[in-house]
């Protein structure tokens, strides 16, 4: 040990130990997982170059307070030496750098963000959550938005969304073009497709789950950045040893310049809407958007057993216009808006009674509110629509350490949703006020089994529901089972029944001014079912030599979808009814990493229809079957410098055509069999880079660009036909063409 230590010392001067760690990855092509603020003051020598990778791991674990574990496939766990428990979490990762670095999957089937230890995605330069998702096969959004992720075929609505904890109706800014959860104070994100934990319900597609920091801070840090859409800032208080502040915000610069970033956002979400084309005798002008974030979570280490954590956000989209006309020579103009907000809160309280048990109770409060108010000019009307949810939630959870490989967790969860929708016109009178509330009480209980050498793992549970408006009874098994065998291979089976009461409805097309269509709606057992799914997957995966090559299959059932939450736009754009849909599917992905660079394939293959038993077809292809989608895309990663570029490929959306020569019946389109046509296929190709540097000595900065559709590929992501004087008129709606963007970020 003698001969390792003076051998092991090339240099007196004490480095940061992250940025040894930075030098360590790139000389043995391996990866740390470590969380950063527990090693950031941690300063050491660095080790000798002449060292082996072994030897390496060993000087750190004598010089620091953290032990090194090398996994199979080349990633180094850092665990403090005196928070073990810690290591049985860290060992639940199967595979690290998934898709890039920080991306992770977990033995128990689901997919993590790590978004301080991030890397790059074509196209993005902040990490946008919620772009970030839809780099996994499986995943996509029919039509580039946040606001319409489709989890292997089935509709945004059937997406659970939390942020720490708390469900959100409202996922978007630009109404969907970016996400409105600011990645400065989204820590980590985790996705399920399926095999959910049993103390999770609604979200029968999957779930998304982003968290913030759950650590205390010891010191101040934030940042400061602007773009071409907002600038915002973010900062880490600490208030004393036992208590951290954290807040972060964003604000749209419209209010000071419409970058061409804003302009193309603009005219994206306007497309087709009475923003961008009103009445012949009706201009539009005025056109304003903005929109804010805030949010802040506080910690309180109440005693080394008993933890606080309070959380809040606040988000807000705001699109006002003026309709101007002339009446008797008159010009006449009133004003037009839409508004979309979300308030949330919660708490959550955690207690360790000794080293077997534990207890946690959450609670949350969240509300969200669409409203606009659309001014005829012409007719002296104004028609106010509103949409608002409010939910309460409350889970108590209690977790059993039987042993290190052998867990066990039971709780009661309860939630109480009010959603309310209001249509009022005023000339000539008239107002419809809907509000209805449902209730759920769930009871759940998950058992989690790890064998002595972590190869296999077993987390099976069943969750029992009682929607009491409906007395209704629901039994929700959920399974995820995960082994490694042969030392490179590893199996996953993934199952699960899951249920939810809410869903987004599009009564008329034009609703909301046709910008958000969609109102939340709950569900009444007769027209709007309580919808329920069953899934089931088989996934096989193979990792050495930093390849990974994984495959799995997968199928799916629901029930008790409604023709209105499809979005239909052909011969069953009005027609009242439900029915179930059916996908089996395939994801696909290989990787490679070699030297600084990375570059992966995935593929997704998807066969989804549904069923309507009162249509006169009863059965056709689901609106959201993409049969094929490819993702291609390769970083190089450098000291200070990141660079990232890749392509989407898409096999094109399905759509009804009228019948060709006899495209009129009883002046009404007269269409063919439903989605028997495909939209064009779908290109977009993407690239970004990132540069950081010093400013001072305590303060970093970075600059990126990013190009989004740098071909500048016209891709039709819609197209539906309308009835005009007895001519059919084909409309087509077009993705975003080339969009560049401007990131700079000071951190101190």
């Amino acid at each position: 040990m003698f001969s390792l230590k003076t051998k092991a010392q090339s240099s007196n001067e004490k480095l940061p130990l992250t940025q040894i760690i930075e030098t360590l990855e790139t000389q043995f092509n391996i990866q740390f997982n470590y969380a950063e603020d527990a090693i950031s003051e941690v300063k050491i020598i660095a080790p000798s170059k002449d060292l082996s990778l072994s030897m390496v791991l060993i000087y750190l674990g004598e010089k620091t307070n953290f032990t090194y574990t090398l996994t199979n496939d080349n990633m180094v766990l850092v665990i403090a030496k005196t928070t073990r428990q810690k290591l049985q979490e860290l060992s639940e990762v199967m595979v690290s750098g998934y898709i890039v670095k920080g991306i992770n999957k977990l033995k128990n089937g689901t997919f993590e963000i790590d978004i301080s230890d991030f890397d790059i995605l074509p196209g993005l330069i902040d990490t946008d959550v919620l772009q970030a998702v839809q780099a996994f096969p499986g995943i996509q959004s029919s039509n580039e938005t946040v606001s319409n992720i489709n989890i292997r075929g089935g509709t945004h609505d059937q997406t659970l969304i939390l942020w720490d904890d708390i469900k959100m109706y409202q996922s978007g800014h630009f109404f969907g073009l970016i996400s409105m959860f600011n990645p400065q104070i989204t820590q980590r994100v985790s996705l399920t497709k399926n095999g959910s934990a049993t103390e999770f319900t609604d979200g029968i597609s999957g779930t998304i789950a982003m968290q913030t920091d759950r650590e205390v801070s010891k010191k101040i840090k934030g940042n400061l950045g602007i773009n071409f859409i907002d600038a915002n800032g973010f900062a880490d208080v600490p208030i004393s040893k036992k208590s951290s502040l954290q807040v972060a915000a964003r604000k749209s610069i419209s209010d000071f310049t419409e970058t061409p970033t804003y302009i193309n956002f603009f005219e994206r979400i306007s497309q087709d809407t009475e923003v961008e084309n009103n009445a012949m005798d009706i201009i539009n002008s005025d056109k304003t958007f903005d929109f804010y974030d805030v949010s802040f979570r506080w910690l309180y280490n109440i005693s080394s057993k008993e933890k606080l954590r309070v959380n809040f956000i606040n988000v807000a989209n705001q699109l006002v216009f003026n309709e101007n006309t002339m009446v008797n020579s008159v010009e006449d103009s009133r004003e037009s808006s839409l508004t979309q907000n979300s308030i949330a809160g919660a708490i959550a309280y955690s207690r360790i009674w000794n080293s077997k048990w534990q207890t946690t109770i959450e609670a949350y409060e969240t509300d969200y509110k669409l409203k606009s108010i659309n001014a005829n000019v012409l007719d002296e009307q104004r028609f106010l629509q509103e949409n608002i949810v409010s939910e309460t939630s409350i889970k108590l959870k209690l977790k059993n350490k039987i042993t290190d490989g052998l867990q066990w967790q039971n709780g009661y969860h309860f939630v109480e949703t009010k959603i309310t929708n209001l249509d009022d016109v005023n000339n000539p009178v008239f107002r419809n006020l809907v509000s209805e509330v449902v209730r759920t009480h769930g009871v759940f209980s998950e058992v989690s089994c790890k064998s002595k050498d972590r190869n296999t793992n077993l987390i099976t549970g069943l969750r029992y529901n009682y929607i009491n408006k409906f007395r209704k009874h629901l039994l929700e098994p959920r399974l995820s089972f995960f082994h490694k065998f042969l030392d490179n291979f590893s199996v996953e089976f993934l199952g699960e029944f899951k249920h939810q009461n809410t869903s987004q409805v599009i009564n008329f097309q034009n609703d909301f001014l046709g910008v958000e269509k969609r109102r939340w709606q709950l569900s009444d057992e007769n027209e709007i079912p309580v919808i329920k799914s069953k899934q089931v997957s088989l996934g096989l995966s193979f990792n050495k030599s930093n390849w990974l090559i994984s495959a799995e299959g997968y199928y799916k059932k629901v029930k008790g979808i409604t023709t209105q939450s499809q979005g239909f736009q052909n011969q069953y754009e009005f027609v009242k009814t439900s029915g179930n849909y059916e996908v089996k599917g395939i994801d696909f992905i290989v990787r490679k990493q070699f030297d600084k660079f990375n570059s992966w394939l995935s593929y997704a293959y998807m066969d989804n229809d549904y069923t309507f038993n009162s249509l006169p077809e009863n059965s056709f292809p689901n609106n959201f079957d993409v049969t094929h989608a490819v993702t291609f895309g390769t970083n190089y990663t450098a000291d200070h410098l990141k660079i990232s570029a890749g392509f989407n490929w898409n096999s094109g959306r399905p759509k009804t055509n009228p019948v060709t020569g006899n495209e009129i019946i009883d002046n009404a389109i007269n269409y063919e069999a439903t989605n028997t046509s495909q939209l064009q296929e779908y290109f977009r190709v993407d690239v970004s880079a990132l540069y950081d540097f010093k400013l001072i000595k305590t303060i970093t900065a970075n600059i990126g660009l990013s190009i989004w559709n740098l071909l500048d590929k016209k891709n039709t992501i819609n197209s539906f036909y309308r009835l005009n004087n007895s001519v059919i008129e084909e409309v087509n709606q077009h993705s975003l063409g080339r969009t560049p963007n401007v990131v700079f970020r000071v951190n101190f």
